[in-house]
């Protein structure tokens, strides 16, 4: 399908922050113009009139366990290893695959009116994860969530094979869930494997301080150190939360050229602490974000996330000028891409990917037209969110969805879903 979207504001993210009014051009699923409005030639599908709204990259939400919205408000206000090991693993035992199918979709739906473009998900079944993504149009990078109880190296080899030539919308990356969980030959295979194919690596890293103290006592080692004498990151890749970190595992993923993935609403709700964002950020560290599973914030919602980041940074520093909005929508977005290794649809510029989003700047909260890029992370919420597109079709708009099946099916299918877990 050939779009055009024009009378818009354009913040193309390519070069820096400052923001151009024009029109741009989707053919297929790429982009194929940005620039000033011309004169119109051309037979087009659609022509969207975007009314002087913002055209932007999408956000990439970092770190998700999509299939886990069955459990959203189900366990709420616990201790972060009670929560895991008392309610959420043993509900999750009773998850088929065709369950997390229903359960991403629900996922999906969700970030699609936040404007998340794509998702790194870490969860149980990539087949049926995998298969949700495609139906809906939808862009997921998957990791797996290896450890002592579940999955292995071999399946982990597959997958990674497998999915990384299975669908334009989907990639795979080489993860496991934790130190705390996964055994040191574990470990060893993972890092052979990351070898094998010369990729990085993802997993939970340093988010409790029980995390961090439980690894010295077992490794006198901090998790990063631990995993890093494995080889681990010699070809880069990423932490989740990162709460507890010294200046070692900074330098660590100085280094190797590693992303961190930043979940403060989770690790806010669950008392976990907050990351160093500033130290991280000054020493040139890639920053993501992302909203970490719907059991644990419990709000798949990146302008939320985005608030947080810079809030509870400044609040750690106790310096109202530290962590600039602009650097925090950079890493929702751009900053995302990177980590998920998405290098064709991070900014909007002729030949990328066409995932982008238009925000609706006729909303209260938008007004008065001060600071755009300010805006959108200081009183920016889901409502701005007009449009959502992926890979050139738009899933999203002015509240409805295009996805390939009605929301009140999908809504149905949880709720059937849930109650037979309990």
């Amino acid at each position: 399908m050939n779009i055009r979207l024009y009378n818009a504001r354009i913040l193309t993210l390519a070069n820096g922050f400052e923001i151009e009014r024009g029109e741009v051009h989707v053919k297929g699923s790429l982009i194929s113009y940005v620039g000033e409005e011309k004169e119109n030639r051309e037979n087009w599908d659609r022509e969207i009139n975007c009314m002087d709204n913002l055209l932007m990259p999408g956000f990439k939400n970092a770190h998700t366990h999509s299939g886990m919205t069955f459990l959203r408000s189900f366990a709420d206000d616990m201790p972060l290893l009670d929560w895991l090991h008392q309610q959420v693993f043993p509900m999750e035992a009773k998850l088929n695959a065709d369950d997390i199918y229903h359960l991403s979709k629900l996922a999906i739906m969700e970030y699609l009116t936040s404007g998340i473009t794509a998702n790194f998900d870490m969860y149980l079944t990539p087949d049926t994860i995998a298969q949700a993504s495609v139906d809906c149009g939808f862009r997921t990078v998957m990791t797996s969530g290896l450890n002592d109880f579940t999955q292995s190296v071999e399946l982990m080899d597959e997958w990674y094979r497998k999915y990384n030539r299975y669908h334009e919308l989907i990639s795979f990356q080489i993860g496991f869930h934790a130190e705390y969980t996964t055994s040191r030959e574990l470990l060893e295979g993972v890092a052979d494997l990351a070898g094998k194919y010369q990729a990085p690596v993802y997993t939970h890293n340093s988010e409790s301080l029980s995390e961090v103290e439980g690894c010295m006592e077992r490794n006198h080692m901090t998790p990063t150190a631990y995993l890093n004498q494995f080889g681990m990151f010699r070809y880069g890749g990423g932490g989740y939360h990162c709460v507890h970190m010294t200046e070692e595992d900074l330098q660590i993923f100085q280094e190797h050229g590693m992303s961190v993935i930043t979940n403060p609403g989770s690790n806010a709700k669950l008392a976990s602490g907050t990351a160093p964002i500033k130290r991280i950020l000054d020493l040139g560290i890639n920053l993501a974000i992302g909203t970490d599973g719907p059991a644990s914030n419990n709000c798949l919602d990146m302008f939320r996330e985005m608030f947080l980041t810079t809030g509870l940074a400044k609040l750690r520093e106790n310096d109202a000028s530290v962590v600039d909005a602009n650097q925090v929508l950079y890493a929702a977005t751009v900053g995302g891409a990177k980590a998920m290794g998405l290098k064709d649809c991070d900014t909007l510029e002729e030949g990328k990917l066409a995932d982008l989003i238009l925000i609706d700047l006729n909303q209260p909260n938008m007004q008065p037209i001060n600071n755009i890029t300010k805006n959108i992370v200081y009183s920016g919420s889901k409502q701005n969110i007009k449009l959502t597109m992926v890979n050139g079709k738009v899933l999203y708009e002015d509240g409805e969805f295009h996805i390939g099946v009605e929301a009140q099916e999908v809504y149905d299918k949880v709720r059937q879903i849930t109650e037979s877990k309990k």
